[in-house]
């Protein structure tokens, strides 16, 4: 598998997403499983679409998987100069200049490997992020490698704990973090998204509060030349006092960045398998 998407790392893009379409069609016929997961996240979240609409979305919805995941072939493989045409950092990237704490809020959209590949290469600063480990431990060295490719880098594993990361903040460093996901009901809390109660880590107003740093928002977008990766302004009232208000400010945020591009969001993952109690099941 390794050699394989170094080698397809060398295709023109266009070749490279062409294949990507192709493998996003097969996985949508091939996986009822997760077909399921993303239809029944997407009636949840775009109820006021119709059937055939959110359909059309969940094709789309593997198509943009696939091709993100060929993507990481050139994203960890390929020359600076190829990644510079590819990847266009841009909008308030002086946010990221000198050496104050920040945590970027970083969602889980198809894109999230080029957008630390964008900054490592471009910003000159520490960059740490929290790293999953994977069962397989040559597809995990591979992973490591490319996401430590460029920059000063640190990941941090989650057996690591909270220290470590909230050090690295103090001492400037920059958090990398994608916390809009449903990591189980330990720790979590409930607040809206697209109005269902979703289980939420409150892990980006704890770790700027406890690190002293402000938040700021990084989106990236696939598009046909490669990936936009677009620094937003810092979010002036965040943190607050209350996490739940905070998280649920996030949230609130969040929906407005994924309903520019719905289709590229990480609606694979099931955002809502933990229900308040006494709510069914909605996979």
């Amino acid at each position: 598998m390794v050699l394989l998407m170094r080698a397809l790392g060398w295709l023109p893009l266009s070749w490279l997403r062409a294949l990507g379409w192709l493998l996003g069609q097969i996985l949508y016929a091939l996986v009822p499983s997760r077909r399921k997961v993303v239809t029944a996240n997407l009636a949840l979240c775009f109820a006021q679409l119709g059937a055939p609409q959110r359909r059309a979305m969940v094709r789309r919805v593997f198509v943009r998987f696939a091709q993100a995941w060929l993507d990481r072939g050139w994203l960890w493989h390929a020359s600076a100069p190829v990644l510079g045409r590819r990847l266009r950092l841009n909008g308030a990237v002086s946010e990221l200049t000198g050496q104050g704490p920040t945590v970027i809020f970083a969602p889980h959209f198809v894109g999230l490997d080029a957008g630390w590949t964008a900054l490592t290469l471009a910003v000159p600063r520490h960059f740490t992020t929290i790293y999953t480990d994977q069962a397989d431990k040559v597809f995990d060295a591979w992973i490591l490698q490319g996401r430590r490719r460029f920059g000063g880098c640190e990941l941090f594993g989650r057996a690591d704990g909270v220290k470590p990361i909230v050090a690295s903040l103090r001492e400037g460093a920059v958090l990398y973090l994608l916390p809009d996901m449903n990591f189980g009901p330990e720790e979590s809390i409930f607040v809206p998204f697209y109005g269902v109660p979703a289980a939420t880590v409150p892990s980006l107003s704890r770790f700027a509060r406890l690190g002293r740093a402000r938040v700021v928002p990084v989106v990236t977008r696939m598009t046909a030349q490669g990936y936009e990766v677009q620094v937003l302004p810092a979010w002036p009232d965040f943190p607050g006092d209350d996490a739940q208000a905070d998280t649920a400010l996030m949230n609130a945020r969040l929906q407005g960045y994924i309903d520019t591009m719905p289709e590229q969001y990480y609606w694979v993952h099931k955002r809502f398998k933990t229900r308040p109690e006494g709510e069914a099941s909605v996979y």
